[in-house]
């Protein structure tokens, strides 16, 4: 509940998943890639979100906590620093969750959209999408006006419905022309893709909250980033060294997280047999046990910081 109430939260949820269908809009003319690049284009915006929502989110609920003394408050008490560091992170995890599914709707939702050359825009699908959001900020201010609950969190809260009734209004109650003679239909499959990009979201709130506990938002920002974009190439540099017997390599290899082995948007178009629910189950135990490591490592930097 303290994640959700803090407004960069909202702007970031609003904004990732309006950018979303917002990139279902254009005229792409890819020479029948349209739908490719659509879906493609989603779930980068939905990785990225998930990127920035991890180090805002862990900085607000920690480095702030450490800087203002809460956190000493809260340990004067009988809590002991590892439950109070586990803790945070429950609440960072399901914070993140709540935006991958948002973000997991705008996805879906563009891909009903995405059409190519002889289509055209789904103007319905917008407005509809569009009013849906702006009911679920309507709600919110009318209980913040008239009940006195905060705003944030009633409209984080409210968009998780609005979104949800609005996808299925527009996939059962509305058509669209996406090519010649062929309607619109919904990818199903970008479900556990997106499931796979919420896994990485937990690892990316292990590490920034490692970072959390000795750096403030700026430098876990930086370091987070460096480890994204390390893990990105990780196949290249430290793969295929250590593919040929190199020790360091093969360490690197296995302690920089690999962030491909979340990212199978190639395989929607390509169809190889590996993307499967039981490939994202193997994917979930990596997640457990990363994140298992980063948290362990987390603790360690905590109990060691000196909080007056």
């Amino acid at each position: 509940m303290e994640l959700v109430r803090q407004p960069i939260f909202l702007l970031l949820m609003t904004g990732s998943v309006l950018f979303e269908i917002f990139l279902a809009v254009p005229y792409y003319f890819a020479f029948g890639d349209e739908a490719k690049l659509v879906k493609t284009s989603t779930l980068a915006v939905m990785l990225l979100s998930g990127l920035f929502g991890s180090v805002l989110s862990a900085s607000a609920s920690l480095a702030r906590e450490i800087r203002t003394g809460t956190a000493l408050a809260v340990l004067s008490k009988p809590v002991g620093r590892a439950q109070f560091l586990l803790a945070k992170f429950a609440g960072l995890a399901a914070a993140l969750t709540l935006l991958a599914y948002v973000n997991l709707i705008g996805v879906l939702t563009a891909s009903w959209m995405a059409f190519d050359a002889y289509g055209k825009t789904d103007v319905t699908a917008i407005s509809i999408f569009a009013g849906a959001i702006a009911i679920a900020y309507g709600l919110a201010g009318f209980s913040n006006f008239f009940l006195r609950r905060p705003f944030v969190s009633d409209a984080v809260f409210a968009m998780l419905v609005t979104v949800t009734v609005a996808m299925f209004v527009i996939f059962l109650f509305t058509q669209q022309t996406v090519s010649l003679g062929q309607r619109a239909m919904v990818d199903w499959r970008l479900l556990p893709a997106g499931i796979l990009i919420l896994f990485a979201f937990w690892i990316f709130a292990a590490v920034a909250l490692a970072c959390s506990t000795r750096l403030d938002m700026i430098a876990t920002l930086a370091i987070c980033s460096a480890v994204f974009l390390i893990g990105l190439m990780s196949d290249y540099l430290f793969g295929l060294p250590a593919a040929r017997g190199n020790v360091w390599a093969s360490t690197l290899y296995s302690v920089v997280p690999n962030w491909q082995l979340f990212w199978l948007a190639d395989a929607l178009e390509t169809g190889k047999s590996t993307f499967q629910w039981a490939y994202v189950g193997k994917a979930f135990g990596y997640t457990v046990f990363y994140a298992g490591a980063a948290l362990a490592m987390a603790v360690a930097l905590f109990d060691e910081r000196e909080l007056s």
